[in-house]
């Protein structure tokens, strides 16, 4: 009978072993998968942006246009740790301006990747513009993505350059998909006074979350994923229930603007109804972008989404 029971508490440990091993494997390879893709810092290719500009925004002329000027200029500088360089882009309002975008973009996007937002900024609002590219996308350095949470640092980094080079008096943050949440992350941090307005669009409510949807979608055990995050803070710092945009908006006063296409399904639109719930103190308000899927708002719709973004401003920041 002993010998049994032995048995069968080593196979009972042995399987449990192997489950464990597994679920490190797929734990790696969630990280891996989520923070280091191949179109991030192993691939400095921007041909996928360049077609992004060219056939969806319409904005590679515009572009060409201002560098050939020495207007828009590209630029570098170290990240809050003082470890890896970061590059991006300034421009001039086409009209001396004391306003200043920063923009933020989305996850394996970059600084080109926004450039309909500046176009919308600079030509439409009559704002300086300031284009970073975050952690380990394409001509910024670092290992990992990081979803945000220690993007908003350097963020606010980027905000202190255009600060320095326009001499604005009034900053507005801007952001799309995980630059939405980069953006909402900053919300709650102690930001300089000229920093008056942010607006977010598609933003997640929190890395965990996001991530949740596509593990239940590979009908993968949540287990998975906090083994994924528990990697994620011994190697960079941060944890995945950490990086959240509702946390960091509770503690929000600046004035915010919420958008969000009303078809999204990849950061699904239920998203923009608990970060704005979530925003306690200060004006918000929050226009969801008719039929448009993730980050489809202004393709869908650049006349209303200009308008919106101007009546905000005017009557909530200005």
């Amino acid at each position: 009978m002993k010998k049994r029971w032995k048995i069968v508490l080593i196979v009972f440990a042995v399987v449990c072993a192997l489950q464990f091993v597994a679920c490190l494997v797929m734990s790696e390879q969630l990280v891996k998968f989520g923070l280091q893709p191949e179109r991030g810092v192993r691939n400095k290719d921007l041909a996928p942006e360049l077609d992004w500009m060219e056939n969806i925004f319409h904005t590679t002329d515009w572009f060409n246009e201002l560098v050939d000027a020495g207007l828009m200029r590209d630029t570098c500088i170290l990240d809050f740790k003082g470890e890896n360089k970061l590059q991006g882009y300034y421009c001039p309002a086409a009209e001396p301006s004391k306003r200043t975008a920063i923009i933020a973009h989305g996850y394996t996007s970059s600084a080109l990747g926004m450039t309909h937002i500046a176009r919308m900024f600079r030509d439409s609002l009559g704002f300086n513009v300031v284009l970073p590219t975050h952690y380990a996308h394409f001509g910024s350095e670092g290992d990992a993505v990081q979803m945000g949470w220690f993007d908003r640092l350097n963020f606010e980094k980027w905000s202190a350059l255009g600060h320095k080079i326009f001499g604005d008096t009034l900053q507005v943050y801007h952001g799309i998909s995980m630059g939405g949440a980069t953006v909402m992350m900053a919300s709650g941090d102690d930001l300089p006074p000229y920093v008056r307005g942010i607006i977010e669009d598609c933003g997640y409510t929190s890395v965990w979350d996001q991530f949740l949807l596509s593990v239940k979608g590979m009908h993968l055990s949540p287990v998975i994923l906090a083994m994924g995050g528990l990697m994620t803070r011994v190697r960079w710092g941060w944890g995945f229930k950490e990086a959240s945009s509702l946390k960091q908006l509770e503690k929000s006063t600046v004035p915010m603007l919420f958008i969000h296409g009303d078809s999204d399904d990849f950061v699904p639109t239920e998203m923009v109804y608990r970060c704005y719930d979530a925003k306690k103190n200060g004006y918000k308000e929050m226009w969801l972008g008719p039929g448009s899927k993730h980050g489809a708002s202004f393709t869908d719709h650049p006349a209303e989404y200009t308008a919106v973004v101007r009546k905000f401003l005017e009557q909530h920041v200005f």
